[in-house]
């Protein structure tokens, strides 16, 4: 996927390997996240209460995003 592109993934499984490759060094402050269950999207998650990391639980609405902090293609 291009840099900068919103991803996501949800496990079913008890266990999962999930692999990450990077085009630079980890930039914490480079990255947003967008909620998980964001109605606008309208994502058919195959869970309701899904483990999430403690940025991912801050997520917001993608529409929340200012239009310039998002990538351009």
């Amino acid at each position: 996927m291009p840099a900068g592109f919103a991803h996501g993934f949800c496990v079913t499984s008890e266990t999962a390997m999930f692999a990450y490759k990077c085009t630079d060094v980890y930039n914490p402050t480079g990255e947003g996240s967008v909620i998980w269950n964001d109605s606008d999207l309208n994502i058919p998650w195959p869970v309701q209460d899904p483990e999430l990391s403690a940025k991912d639980a801050l997520g917001k609405k993608l529409a929340d995003f200012a239009p310039d902090s998002l990538p351009h293609y």
